[in-house]
């Protein structure tokens, strides 16, 4: 959720600071603050809202110091004001925090009794009180912090600073990821391998409930009980250079677009194009030897994953079973023995994913991860690692994170299909060929993009939206009122087309768009017909379809708005329906002049329950 820097330097490190948490932009924030030791003493710049408020505050009052530390806030505890903004500083130390702990009232109660003092409304301030009193009581830097950390509790990464150790850092993690990177007399923490890349590849990644000593000459790492342990060192492959918008007004605009590029990048790790088999790792989940499929994830993922259960029952016969991480979590679920789960997840960090994952891993399930970052905590944690090689998405809406998770998935759900004996030689062939034909179909759709922005112009006017769908377009539906609200702040909500006559057809006037997404297929004509029940009650509605069913819907009444697609298998058609869906929410966003990349309220990564 919010990001975290740390550097023992040769040289002042502020720019250096920034530039970490620069990367880590996309994890969304409302604050940011950065804070060094300065003349033997720890000194704290910290401003409301983006990088551009705290760089504004750093070129009037500049920061020096070879130690430091920076975080980007996406607030929990207290509004987003400069003093709830990190770090936050005790008598001796300051704190940079991602997570929550839960019992800060109680903590702060207690060191309240003791005369202490907050200027904040955080749970962050507690911490570095409550280090600096045990350091006021006599112990020292490394003792009080692993005495505090064993007295929170919650989710949390944490980078300390202290005021007489100039060439020392303070690190934790639990729940909350957080990486230790080495450079030539030189270390690094950093929320991600993205936020080190700059200064170096060599990363260590704690583990869960780990807590570190970074000093100049390497790091110390200690698990939870406070048992030292080694840590792999591992050489990361993200990039060095800063991801930009290229030609594009936003991170999301250029995300869309790159998604024709990306899906064949997945599609390519796991299809032999020349036999037309999938490729799967030796050490992957198999699916002739399961009995149950359980698929689960959060937002976006979480359709993707409903999509998924249409294929996997299709193509492989296999009973799935589906639900939001954060209800499967807390659900006594009767796993059967023998089966398997898979998690899906852009970060690999979401915390109710893993802790989801966690659970069904401790059932006996066979665990895959389906995610963007491989060297996440739930990629780890897997038993068989899917990626999807979407490359860093920046934009909080996810948009190729999501089409690459449904490429994955579409090809773990046809090798199912195969293994299991349901797909013979020619039906896989056919669907490889389909499935290899979508980049293509993306950058056809993509090519309506100037075309779509009036009519976004005029969806940007409704107060309440609809979307529609049927099969596995049904999921997408649902996507594209996600969509729609997360960026543009309008109302809206997807449905299975056959359940408007249950209910929502109450909301249908001239002012309620629907959106209906059908691809000519066995559920055409159905959804065709719930169309016209709109129509017939005096709604306006947009489909979503080849030239062809646009032709023949048509026939059944006029059409408010048209958006033809390139002809692909209809089960297979969710992947290039995303594009128009995804570009109608953009171009709304763009027309209301919201924070398409960065929207109110939400986060990248969301790391805490």
């Amino acid at each position: 959720m919010c990001g975290i820097v740390g550097i023992i330097g040769k040289q002042d490190v502020t720019v250096s600071l920034v530039e970490g948490l620069r990367r880590l932009e996309y994890r969304g924030y409302d604050s940011a603050g950065v804070a060094t030791i300065n003349n033997g003493r720890i000194d704290r710049r910290r401003a409301v809202g983006k990088l551009a408020a705290l760089q504004t505050v750093l070129d009037d009052d500049p920061l020096p110091g070879t130690t430091g530390i920076g975080h980007t806030r996406w607030a929990t505890h207290g509004a987003p004001t400069t003093a709830n903004a990190h770090p936050h500083a005790g008598a001796h130390v300051a704190v940079v925090h991602n997570g929550i702990i839960e019992n800060f009232a109680d903590l702060r109660e207690e060191l309240m009794a003791h005369g202490i003092t907050f200027e904040s409304q955080t749970d962050t301030e507690t911490i570095a009180k409550l280090i600096s009193h045990l350091m006021n009581e006599g112990a020292s830097p490394r003792d009080a912090f692993a005495a505090t950390l064993k007295r929170l509790e919650g989710a949390f990464a944490l980078a300390v600073l202290v005021d007489d150790e100039p060439d020392m850092l303070y690190a934790a993690r639990r729940g909350s990821p957080l990486a230790i990177g080495r450079g030539d007399g030189e270390m690094f923490i950093g929320s991600d391998a993205y936020a080190l890349a700059p200064f170096t590849n060599r990363v260590t990644y704690l583990a869960d409930g780990d807590w570190a000593v970074v000093s100049r000459s390497g790091v110390e790492i200690f698990e939870a009980d406070d048992t030292p342990v080694e840590r792999p060192e591992k050489i990361s492959d993200a990039s060095a250079a800063l991801v930009d918008k290229g030609e594009h007004r936003h991170f999301m605009a250029k995300e869309i677009h790159e998604q024709p590029e990306v899906i064949g990048h997945t599609l390519s790790a796991y299809i032999d194009p020349v036999a037309r088999t999938i490729r799967l790792p030796a050490d992957g989940i198999d699916f002739k030897a399961i009995n149950s499929l359980t698929l689960s994830a959060c937002g976006t993922a979480y359709y993707a994953a409903q999509i998924a259960k249409y294929w996997f029952e299709t193509f492989a016969r296999l009973p799935v079973e589906h639900d939001i991480a954060s209800e499967l979590r807390y659900r006594d679920v009767p796993y059967r023995p023998g089966g398997a789960a898979l998690f899906i997840s852009q970060s690999g960090e979401t915390a109710d994913t893993l802790a989801a994952l966690r659970a069904a891993k401790d059932a006996g399930q066979k665990i895959g991860a389906i995610v963007n970052v491989p060297e996440s905590t739930i990629a780890r944690e897997a038993d068989a690692l899917y990626p999807t090689h979407a490359g860093p998405e920046i934009g909080v809406a996810s948009t190729k994170a999501f089409t690459c998770q449904l490429a994955t998935l579409a090809c773990l759900a046809i090798a199912a299909g195969v293994q299991r004996g349901f797909i013979d030689e020619r039906r896989e062939q056919e669907l490889l060929t389909a499935l290899l034909e979508i980049p293509r179909h993306m950058a056809e759709a993509l090519h309506m993009d100037e075309a779509l922005k009036d009519l976004a112009s005029n969806l940007a006017q409704a107060r309440d939206v609809l979307y529609l769908g049927r099969g596995v377009n049904f999921p997408l539906a649902m996507e594209g009122a996600l969509k729609l609200k997360e960026i543009s702040y309008i109302h809206a909500e997807g449905y299975a087309a056959g359940e408007l006559k249950h209910g929502p057809i109450a909301l249908i006037d001239d002012d309620v768009p629907v959106i209906v997404i059908s691809p000519p297929g066995p559920l055409f004509e159905k959804t065709v017909s719930n169309m016209q029940e709109v129509m017939a009650r005096g709604g306006k509605c947009c489909l979503i379809s080849t030239v062809e069913g646009l032709a023949s819907a048509e026939k059944g009444g006029a059409l408010w708005a048209q958006i033809p697609v390139p002809d692909s298998d209809p089960l297979l058609s969710p992947m290039v329906y995303a594009v128009p869906v995804q570009l109608l929410a953009y171009h709304a966003a763009v027309a209301k002049g919201t924070d398409v990349d960065q929207p109110r309220n939400l986060a990248k990564s969301v790391t805490v329950e």
